[in-house]
């Protein structure tokens, strides 16, 4: 396959989402049984977000030229391990590689074993010639690459194991928001979507909040109950319990209305259920801070990613700021220089 008819492949994919078919409602309803976390308005949510920010034409195109991007005489293997925290937070990987021209070697997390398998029978199904380039494997051996993403102790046996190699190594991250105390009753609406999307389980979901001095946090809070709903939901409520139980038992100071909880707290990693907040005195050398810190994949705000979007990630926002498509296109190059 060339450039053009895997672009021509993508595009289809997206078009395909678009017209929500029974098969692929009855896939989604099986993702969601394989894993409860996975409730159907979060993979509606995750394939929306890919559909329109990944699978237009022009897109693409536009991504990819900023590569010089070539046909491939001999594509690399490239092991990719996925995660799982969030519907198909794995795909922007596959794309990556499909695109480059480069064959996937994938080994799905157990936690979204069902989307991604799909997809990729869909593009074979409509292009025999795509099952060169896609492949599933539980034990990635004999790779030319890796891309492997999972946790800061995950990440040391990727190191052990995929170190030698030319690789990807992604790390617990997670996402922030810095605020002024003059955000509209919108803003805080939006603010609600990038902390409680998928459950506040992506490394784009805000956890911790920075604050000015005597913020007001009775219209935040207010704002969140449109996730009161959260509370149904047992795996989440038992969470939620238990953070609370925590709290009270160590007698910390928190705030909630009785879905989630805010607390403050220097971490800017947050449990499920809760979020940390600090405050500010001045913003120049708190930002210089945040950009420093390398737990922190973005910073929502006025003056940062516009709130609501945190989880709407276009094709070149790349995981851990690692631009996945420049690492891709320079195989050939690292490959030759380590022989």
């Amino acid at each position: 396959m060339n450039i053009e008819e895997r672009i021509s492949l993508l595009v289809k994919l997206g078009e395909y989402f678009s017209l929500n078919d029974e098969a692929l409602q009855e896939i989604k309803q099986k993702a969601e049984a394989q894993n409860a976390w996975f409730k159907q308005e979060f993979i509606e949510l995750a394939i929306k977000n890919i559909t329109q920010q990944f699978l237009h034409r022009s897109l693409l195109e536009q991504w990819i030229e900023q590569y010089q991007l070539k046909d491939i005489q001999q594509p690399k293997t490239v092991g990719i391990v996925m995660a799982g925290n969030i519907p198909l937070v794995g795909f922007h990987d596959f794309l990556c590689v499909f695109i480059s021209g480069n064959k996937a070697m994938i080994k799905l997390s157990s936690k979204d074993a069902v989307l991604i398998k799909y997809i990729a029978q869909k593009l074979i199904d409509w292009n025999d010639d795509a099952k060169q380039y896609i492949a599933f494997a539980e034990n990635l051996k004999g790779c030319d690459a890796y891309i492997a993403t999972g946790s800061n102790n995950s990440s040391r046996y990727f190191e052990y194991y995929f170190g030698k190699y030319p690789s990807i190594i992604r790390r617990n991250r997670t996402s922030v928001a810095v605020l002024y105390g003059n955000e509209t009753t919108g803003e805080l609406s939006l603010l609600a979507d990038d902390i409680q999307l998928y459950f506040g389980m992506g490394c784009r979901n805000v956890t911790k909040l920075y604050v000015p001095e005597g913020y007001n946090f009775i219209p935040l809070i207010d704002a969140l109950k449109k996730y009161n709903y959260f509370a149904d939901f047992h795996k989440y409520k038992n969470n939620y319990d238990y953070q609370l139980a925590l709290l009270i038992m160590n007698r910390k100071f928190y705030m909630t209305n009785d879905s989630i909880i805010l607390t403050e707290n220097e971490s800017v990693f947050a449990p499920v259920s809760q979020v940390n907040y600090a405050n500010y005195n001045e913003t120049k050398s708190l930002v210089k801070s945040l950009k420093n810190n390398a737990d922190i994949q973005c910073i929502a705000g006025k003056d940062f990613i516009p709130f609501g979007t945190t989880q709407s990630p276009s094709l070149t926002d790349y995981a851990d700021g690692i631009d996945t498509m420049q690492f891709l296109t320079s195989l050939e190059y690292q490959l030759k220089k380590e022989l």
